[in-house]
């Protein structure tokens, strides 16, 4: 049975704000995206369909019809947030592309006539992961999703590996004019010919995108005929790119109520600084039931500590050691079964505005301590 989602805890979700939608007030994320569509449709001439879908889906559109595996390790509820059985909140923008070839597919001849087709397709919205907490990740990422479809008849070709270089050139440029790019294969169960882009940056090179030819067995599911029709498809991460192109260190700082952030991200400027707090640093010494992982315990100390994870500028796993490896001295004190794990967890706190006590530290500290620990004694690594 499919682990779900307690009401309070979807309703959260869905109470996010979407910094790529313009009803949800303006945001620098908005008008990275207003200029990569316009670079783009101004070098195909094609139309633009900005398409907002409501963040649950079904699971058969964010998985199944994109051509995942039944057994997929995505689709763990460790990882996916079940809503119920049949319906999650979804954890790409690719969830959009089926429904959206749908309907596209109702309008598209069947036999080449004067109508044929050539439109950009571009679904921005937010995603909801299990993710670990660092100055680049969060647990609900903006994406968009741009899928170039186009029948074949007024060219005679289908969209190739040309066309798409030309795509990711148009959209480098477009996010970070004069930037580098290179590419590296990438796999993706929707797409052929996929490939992962880095873009060169001060600090060295960093994926800001992954794309490949939109896959015939996705268009095919859709009701478009993959000897008609033939398309590109690019997914790129949002907060990412805003960070990149304003040159923002801490993705904590796109949804900064600090007047002195907040109005920085109402255009694409470059990032200037403002004082930053001192880090402060707690280290826990914890026991959980499998091998450490960065994602899922980013998730349990989100969940846990709610807004005040806003917070935690990291939670970094220092060391993490099974049964065996432990003198018996220190499996005592743990109170270490044998398969269960002792992890050494350090939490940088760093709040973006105000400062923050010792005591303030310590509840926090003491607040992560209780949602990942796992043994039957309470014991700090250090204070």
């Amino acid at each position: 049975m499919t682990t779900t989602l307690s009401a309070r805890d979807l309703r959260e979700a869905l109470e996010v704000r979407d910094l790529s939608n313009p009803a949800h007030g303006p945001h620098a994320m908005q008008l990275l995206l207003d200029g990569l569509l316009a670079a783009l449709s101004n070098a195909w001439a094609c139309t633009v369909q900005v398409q907002r879908r409501r963040p649950l889906v079904s699971v058969e559109d964010n998985y199944d019809r994109l051509g995942y595996g039944a057994d997929d390790v995505t689709r763990d509820a460790r990882y996916t947030r079940y809503a119920a059985e049949t319906v999650m909140l979804r954890s790409h923008t690719s969830a959009g592309v089926p429904p959206t070839l749908r309907a596209l597919a109702t309008t598209c001849p069947s036999e080449p006539d004067d109508r044929d087709i050539d439109v950009l397709l571009a679904l921005p919205g937010l995603c909801y992961r299990r993710d670990s907490i660092d100055r680049l990740h969060v647990g609900a990422p903006h994406q968009v999703d741009l899928w170039r479809i186009r029948t074949i008849a007024t060219t005679g070709s289908a969209l190739g590996e040309a066309d798409l270089h030309e795509m990711i050139t148009l959209v480098v440029d477009a996010v970070l004019p004069g930037a580098r790019w290179r590419s590296s294969p990438a796999r993706h169960p929707y797409t052929r010919g996929g490939l992962q882009i880095d873009v060169e940056t001060a600090s060295g090179w960093i994926e800001l995108a992954e794309c490949g030819l939109a896959g015939g067995h996705v268009l095919a599911g859709a009701g478009l005929d993959p000897a008609r029709c033939s398309g590109l498809a690019l997914g790129m991460g949002l907060d990412r790119a805003v960070m990149l192109r304003k040159g923002i260190e801490d993705i904590r700082l796109l949804r900064s109520s600090d007047p002195r952030v907040a109005t920085q991200m109402l255009d694409l400027t470059p990032w200037r600084p403002v004082s930053a707090q001192p880090p402060v640093r707690r280290d826990l010494s914890i026991v959980v039931d499998a091998p450490a992982d960065a994602e899922l315990l980013g998730d349990a100390v989100r969940t846990a500590l709610g807004p005040d994870a806003e917070d935690l500028e990291s939670v970094t796993i220092l060391a993490s050691t099974g049964y065996t490896d432990l003198p018996p001295a220190a499996r005592q004190r743990l109170g270490l079964r044998p398969d269960s794990y002792n992890v050494l967890l350090r939490l940088v706190l760093r709040p973006l505005a105000g400062t923050l006590t010792d005591q303030r530290a310590n509840q926090l500290r003491d607040d992560v301590y209780a949602a990942v620990h796992r043994g039957p004694h309470q014991e700090w690594a250090a204070r």
